[in-house]
């Protein structure tokens, strides 16, 4: 139990420090990541995609808490937009915990897979948005985070692998766009908490020391040190160039998608 608490703890030293430097949540790492330490556990198979989003999920609570005053003090969220998107956020994520909770495990890894290539083609493209597109009202800002929620509670992240880039489209600043994506990982991971919580209770084939799909010991050793990991994150993205990081980002994930895709399918 001591040596997967510590492997937790690396994780979530990794994944705190993502939360604050590309507002990613850390969720689009740990969850691969949760995925291999639970079958090298030996975890039941049926049941190691659903802890690993929902321990995701409860993690990013604490990071996106943490990441976002960073970024709050250094000005860079538009607490505006973050209040406008929620509602939608909060129904969406919630609801969608229920629709993976039906979904088998293997199938619900290979859309994870599909998600990642979506997020690296998005980090490699350098699309630009018209110079006249602005945030939408309060209407259009429901329905995104509608979809944001409810793809982020099937792939168990904060929502900045889909926020950020949503911002960015309407032309929001990087940095700005980062830290506000930061401060809506939080709703997400809340009401997707819930979800994998409700969803969990008196689930069959679930290990010791989990509630719902929310698996205790890997929530503490990911919390212990992500939270003070993001912070760190945050001031980082303050001096370094963002663009490219994110481009070693995008390497990262082929990595590890190709590796989940593996295991998925054979």
């Amino acid at each position: 139990m001591l040596l997967s608490i510590a492997v937790y703890c690396a994780l979530g030293a990794f994944a705190g420090i993502l939360a604050g430097l590309l507002g990613v949540g850390g969720g689009i790492v740990i969850v691969p990541m949760l995925v291999f330490a639970f079958g090298w556990q030996g975890f039941p198979p049926e049941t190691i995609m659903l802890l690993a989003l929902g321990t995701s999920m409860s993690s990013i609570m604490f990071t996106s808490v943490s990441s976002s005053l960073a970024h709050g003090r250094n000005g860079n969220v538009a607490w505006g937009v973050a209040k406008g998107i929620t509602p939608g956020i909060l129904v969406g994520t919630f609801c969608g915990s229920f629709v993976a909770a039906q979904i088998p495990a293997r199938y619900l890894q290979i859309f994870f897979v599909c998600f990642l290539f979506f997020v690296v083609s998005q980090m490699l493209s350098g699309k630009k948005p018209k110079p006249s597109r602005q945030i939408p009202g309060f209407a259009g800002l429901s329905a995104a985070g509608g979809i944001i929620g409810v793809v982020s509670s099937l792939v168990g992240i904060g929502g900045g692998t889909l926020s950020v880039p949503f911002l960015l489209w309407h032309n929001v600043e990087m940095r700005k766009a980062i830290g506000t994506s930061a401060a809506i990982g939080f709703p997400i991971a809340l009401a997707g908490s819930l979800g994998y919580i409700v969803n969990g209770i008196g689930a069959a084939h679930r290990p010791d020391y989990s509630f719902g799909y929310v698996y205790l010991p890997a929530l503490f050793g990911l919390v212990a040190v992500s939270m003070f990991t993001a912070p760190i994150g945050a001031r980082i993205a303050q001096t370094l160039p963002v663009p490219q990081l994110k481009k070693c980002f995008a390497v990262l994930l082929i990595v590890v998608g190709v590796r989940m895709l593996y295991k998925a399918l054979f």
